[in-house]
């Protein structure tokens, strides 16, 4: 299970059971949260900004805890943003960031994206995400490093678990599933794999023919799956 959820594995799969996803699904689960973990690691005691969701960091500490870096509040004097996400993911507006932004993009202050999924849907909301900051980081000439999905990191971490649980891997027997066009499908052509498009994400393909209408959107967002269809069965 390959997942941009901006925290580590153990809180990701600690969801899998309330979501009826049985253990003997899956043999192992990469997140975001844990790519961007190891790339925060490479950065033992520079001083970090800290951008991140929620109130208080509850969930977020578990991206920095135990590594020994310098966490700031500010922008002066950070040699890393680490953004998580927007304060309130589901009441702000990622352009309000956009002067508390641009001094570290001016300086070229490297951003680590812990989520690169610009929006997620989760029932029937959207939630803005830390990729929509990073865009507007980048649109003023800031750098992004970013750990997840469509980017290389996440999946070198998904492959090394795959050895470490079955024989070498042959990537033409590799499927990628997923319902994000900008993330897990073209993230799957990056890689050289086969992808499976989903049709509930973001985009809600209502009636009408759903093949033709994934075709338009994978087009549209640049890149192509071999198979799609309107919802998850097995």
């Amino acid at each position: 299970m390959i997942t941009n959820a901006p925290v580590p594995k153990a809180q990701v799969i600690r969801y899998f059971d309330p979501l009826g996803v049985p253990a003997g699904a899956f043999d192992d689960c990469v997140s975001s949260g844990d790519a961007t973990r190891a790339e925060l690691a490479n950065w033992t005691g520079r001083k970090v900004w800290r951008m991140g969701a929620d109130e208080g960091w509850e969930h977020d500490r578990f991206l920095y805890e135990g590594l020994d870096v310098d966490l700031i509040d500010a922008q002066p004097g950070a040699e890393l943003l680490l953004c998580i996400g927007l304060r309130d993911q589901g009441r702000d507006d990622p352009e309000a960031y956009r002067e508390e932004l641009r001094p570290g993009a001016e300086r070229g202050l490297p951003m680590l994206c812990a989520n690169p999924d610009i929006q997620v849907r989760v029932g029937d909301r959207l939630y803005w995400c830390a990729g929509a900051l990073a865009r507007i980081y980048e649109e003023m000439g800031g750098p992004v490093i970013y750990p997840g999905k469509p980017h290389a990191a996440i999946y070198d971490l998904a492959y090394a678990k795959l050895e470490a649980v079955g024989p070498a891997l042959d990537k033409a027997r590799v499927l990628a599933i997923g319902d994000g066009p900008a993330t897990d499908i073209e993230g799957a052509a990056a890689q050289g794999v086969d992808a499976l498009y989903v049709g509930t994400g973001l985009a809600q393909h209502d009636g009408g023919d759903f093949a033709s209408g994934a075709a338009d959107l994978l087009r549209e967002a640049g890149t192509m799956a071999r198979y799609a269809m309107p919802a998850l069965a097995w």
